[in-house]
């Protein structure tokens, strides 16, 4: 099964990665993993600001704070695994990249706020399920 998992660095991403190890199943050599972090491009205007290298220095570098202990994670579980740095808004590169990527399965941490929480500020999980086709587990 092909598998994407979007991650940020956050404790939802760290509980999405506890719930892994807890179903040995997913954990098997039958999958093959993405690992996915969305970088926020920086608003046009600052971004003006620095040299187009200063800028990637800074979205790689990013992205490898958030990697470092995944890879840590995956290395331990030996896991097939690639590794994707994109930047933009993260729903939606999330989504394209699912449905372009022909993913099975999208495994994802999320907030859990409340419906009305959700409704005021939105989620990222929440954007996800309404613009891509592919299935998506939601781990709380």
């Amino acid at each position: 099964m092909k598998i994407l998992l979007p991650v940020d660095g956050s404790a939802y991403t760290k509980r999405m990665l506890a719930w892994l190890t807890t179903h040995e199943e997913w954990l098997s050599g039958a999958h093959e993993f993405t690992v996915l972090t969305v970088v926020p491009l920086i608003p046009p205007h600052a971004a003006s600001m620095f040299p187009a290298d200063q800028l990637k220095t800074y979205y790689d570098d990013t992205a490898d704070g958030i990697f470092k202990p995944i890879r840590k994670f995956t290395a331990k579980h030996d896991l097939a695994t690639n590794y994707v740095a994109k930047t933009g808004h993260a729903p939606e590169v999330i989504s394209k990249l699912a449905d372009k990527g022909k993913f099975d399965l999208i495994i994802m941490g999320s907030h859990g706020h409340s419906n009305l929480m959700n409704l005021v500020t939105g989620s990222v999980a929440t954007q996800v399920l309404a613009r891509c086709k592919t299935p998506v587990l939601l781990v709380r």
